[in-house]
């Protein structure tokens, strides 16, 4: 490294030169860190050289390679596969989005009867199935037990009453079975939504 008038940014710059395999928003990330850190190491030991400062900081190519390695080893443990050399996947859709689908597809179920409500419902709880399976918020246990309670235990209690002749309009029970489903639903999204990754 070159010695300048400005040794903080020659040293930022050979930062950020070795990172440069790093994705652009981790590199920034990491540059960013840096400057504050020797800004506040600066203001807590003013009596410091800053050569003293960007050594105990240690070498930029360390400081890379370990950024580097941290990056391949979150990236191999995310839930979503992706090519070499793809920046880390973002979560697109909103955590809100698939636990509305699901809690909102009973409701429309129940208040209208009648086509569409029905085939809304089903295109509803599929739909946000799918995103609760695919979101990036939550891990494969959580979305797992998401599914199983919000989607495949509703689906087995509504089979069961229209089988054993039940049916969709057979009253009080229909009625209690359905808030119950309801509130199984609705407790469940809340807790998704409690443990969702930020």
């Amino acid at each position: 490294m070159k010695t300048s008038a400005d040794p903080v940014r020659d040293y930022l710059f050979a930062v950020e030169r070795e990172a440069s395999a790093l994705p652009a928003d981790r590199r920034q990330e990491l540059l960013a860190d840096l400057a504050e850190h020797i800004d506040v190491t600066r203001a807590e030991r003013p009596d410091l050289a800053i050569g003293e400062v960007l050594a105990e900081l240690g070498d930029p190519r360390t400081i890379a390679e370990t950024a580097l390695v941290e990056a391949a080893r979150g990236a191999a443990g995310a839930p979503v596969r992706r090519g070499m050399g793809a920046p880390a996947r973002r979560g697109k859709v909103h955590p809100l989005v698939p636990l509305l689908l699901l809690t909102l597809s009973l409701p429309f179920i129940m208040v209208f009867p009648d086509l569409p409500g029905p085939a809304f419902g089903v295109l509803s709880r599929i739909t946000g199935a799918v995103l609760l399976c695919t979101s990036v918020h939550w891990t494969a246990v959580q979305k797992t037990a998401g599914v199983l309670l919000c989607v495949v235990l509703p689906t087995v209690v509504f089979a069961t009453a229209n089988l054993s002749g039940g049916g969709p309009s057979s009253g009080a029970p229909t009625f209690l079975a359905n808030l119950a489903v309801l509130f199984l639903i609705a407790g469940t999204a809340a807790w998704l939504w409690r443990v969702r990754r930020v």
